[in-house]
């Protein structure tokens, strides 16, 4: 064994394991370590940041000690290793055998490449949030195990934040597991070079502005992106487009975006209007920009037999290959193959062709569907990608996609980027990614699970986050649950940091040679005028609440700061708000409670302390109790701080002026 300073870095050989521990940031430690014996060069998707450290070798205590602002990490002969912050231990490693032996554990697979777990002490009073959005309906992840892995209406950001006061990073981009049991703290890679971690210290406000320092900061967003998004599975022809425009425009409801969706296009991997149904489409943006409205296309990075790029693609290795197989690793409509978004010539020629095809015909922004990507089987170990294997990299796969379409829309000169898309990893948001959370059910259900995950989301450096108002999939327009569902799950969309609407509704037409059939109608008009009229009121107040919004949007511009945030973020000394996964903060001034049961007019809500008055009726109410508040359907419960500005924003006499 041997231990060295060099650089103000910790270097530590002993058998069969290379350790390198630095500062990466302000209070970030990182970790790395290998059984190839040697680091690997390679940040993935970090920007380490220069920081002070102080570096040394304790003899009297056989350790090595790194300094780095509040943060230190102790370092044993052994290689196990105790982080501390503010001199309080946070983070400390467990050994898997006796004799304090067993501290990582390596299992090879193949060449240099190791399977790899690192397990921590768990600490039984420790409460987690992040690691993406899914489906598991749960605020606080402590005792969950969560496969790291990307699927539809699962997105992995390997990121955890510690209710004792520390995030915890853990950049390898393979598939993988994380433990967050009773009885220990794991984290697993199915595949990898080398173990590596950030550990950094602080509270909710100060980790989330360390992240985006490390991750990179979401740019400002454009103002136009901030109203109400109109989308739909599908709209079939231009006319359809330029007539629902034209309607919102007569009804004097304000639209920002309006989202054509999948199947308007040739062939999957043509990337292009088909022109039987789309004719103009440079008429039809110009018609739309005339009216103030966003023109939002869908893209996927499938690609079949048929398209005019196949073979091309093919022939260059621009698609993700397989080690056994056909290439083909999704059925839909047909075999398809994926874009390999990890090759730089895959991102060059795919944006060649979405320029040509789509921005120079006016199309103002792009939407990343199916962006996982999504292959079946999810055998990941069995796809290779420019960037190495598929269990070793496949995390990485919606971070390129989206550096796909940033970097091909600056080099345009275009400024206002934003990009929806159903994944992203750690560092997506630097390139104007807009997550949303994939196919979920139209229920109140799935409603409650979304509250959990945005906010989760939320503290993994997604700062630009948002859902299918009313569920993809399910929804009945015609059935009074449903339209109920509708107008609860918009009232949560307005405190979200985009209100979209979509889905595919239960009802299925097919236009004459147009393949894919549409759902039934999906805007405000389509629930009845009892839903239309509070809908109305609905955006109205998201107009109203722009000049609030683009404040908070501007922080998580500069420091990180998401706008939609859990109720701790705000009020880190009050043990209550660990607990509180059905209500959270919009905002510096604003404490949203959104109903998620049907039939549910009353429920309680748990006030911080200070003075918060009631968006409803401005009854003003004393922190730090819980209240039981009532809403009914055309009604919504929000609180605002004493003293906000925002409060003027709210209508005392309902929501429908």
């Amino acid at each position: 064994m041997s231990i060295e300073i060099i650089n103000n870095t910790i270097c530590l050989t002993r058998q069969g394991e290379t350790v390198k521990i630095c500062a990466c940031g302000h209070n970030c430690i990182r970790f790395q370590s290998s059984p190839n014996c040697k680091i690997t060069d390679s940040d993935r998707t970090l920007m380490p940041q220069n920081a002070e450290a102080r570096a040394y070798i304790d003899g009297a205590n056989r350790r090595a000690v790194l300094e780095t602002g509040d943060m230190r990490a102790d370092t044993y002969e052994s290689g196990f290793t105790i982080f501390y912050f503010k001199g309080r231990e946070i983070l400390k490693e467990k050994c898997e055998l006796t004799f304090s032996c067993g501290i990582r554990n390596y299992r090879n697979i193949a060449g240099d490449l190791w399977k790899a777990r690192v397990t921590f002490e768990a600490k039984p009073d420790e409460h987690f949030y992040g690691l993406g959005h899914g489906t598991e309906d749960c605020f606080d992840m402590k005792g969950c195990a969560i496969d790291l892995r990307h699927l539809n209406s699962k997105c992995t950001i390997p990121f955890v934040y510690s209710s004792l006061g520390y995030g915890f990073l853990w950049n390898v981009p393979s598939t993988g597991v994380c433990e967050l049991a009773k009885n220990h703290t794991r984290w697993t890679s199915d595949c990898t070079k080398q173990v590596d971690y950030v550990v950094m210290g602080g509270n909710p406000r100060e980790v989330c502005e360390s992240l985006a320092d490390l991750t990179g900061h979401a740019p400002m967003m454009p103002d136009w992106a901030m109203g109400f998004w109109q989308s739909r599975l599908r709209y079939e022809t231009q006319e359809q487009v330029i007539a629902v425009a034209e309607k919102y425009k007569s009804l004097g409801i304000p639209l920002s975006v309006l989202v054509i969706d999948y199947f308007h296009w040739t062939e999957q991997g043509d990337w292009k209007f088909d022109p039987r149904y789309w004719p103009d489409p440079k008429g039809m943006c110009e018609k739309l920009h005339g009216m103030g409205v966003r023109a939002m296309v869908s893209v996927w990075p499938t690609v079949n037999e048929k398209s005019e790029n196949y073979y091309e693609m093919l022939n260059k290795n621009m698609l993700i290959r397989t080690v056994s197989g056909s290439n083909r690793v999704f059925e839909f409509y047909g075999s398809q193959a994926e874009i390999d978004t990890t090759n730089p010539q895959t991102r060059e020629f795919v944006w060649n062709k979405l320029k040509t095809n789509y921005l120079d015909n006016g199309i103002d922004c792009f939407w990343l569907d199916e962006a996982e990507p999504e292959v079946h089987p999810e055998h990941f170990d069995n796809l290779i990608f420019a960037a190495g294997r598929g269990d070793e990299v496949a995390l990485l796969y919606p971070y390129y996609h989206s550096k796909t379409v940033y970097d091909g829309m600056k080099a345009e000169g275009k400024e206002d980027i934003i990009t929806l898309a159903r994944c992203a990893y750690l560092g997506s948001q630097k390139f104007g990614t807009l997550v949303w959370s994939g196919d979920i059910p139209s229920t109140f259900e799935s409603l409650s699970a979304q509250i959990k995950s945005g906010l989760n989301m939320a503290m993994c450096g997604i700062v630009w986050w948002t859902t299918d108002v009313g569920g993809f999939y399910g929804g009945d327009p015609k059935t009074e649950y449903f339209r109920e569902l509708v107008i609860r799950w918009f009232q949560y969309g307005v405190f979200c940091p985009v209100l979209r609407i979509h889905g595919n509704r239960n009802k299925a037409e097919r236009t004459s040679g147009i393949p894919e059939p549409s759902g039934a109608d999906n805007e405000l008009w389509s629930f009845g005028n009892e839903a239309f009229e509070i809908l109305r009121g609905l955006v109205l107040l998201r107009e109203r609440l722009k000049p609030y919004i683009k404040k908070h949007m501007r922080l998580a511009f500069e420091k990180g700061t998401p706008i939609m945030r859990p109720m701790f973020f705000d009020f880190p000394e009050d043990e209550s708000c660990y607990g509180l996964g059905d209500q959270y903060m919009f905002g510096d001034d604003i404490l949203f409670a959104p109903i998620t049961v049907e039939h549910q007019t009353r429920r309680t809500v748990y006030l911080p302390a200070g003075k918060w008055i009631r968006t409803s009726d401005r009854a003003v109410f004393e922190g730090g109790a819980t209240v039981e508040c009532h809403a009914e359907i055309n009604d919504f419960i929000a609180f605002v701080r004493d003293g906000a500005e925002v409060i003027g924003a709210f209508s005392v006499d309902g929501l429908l002026t």
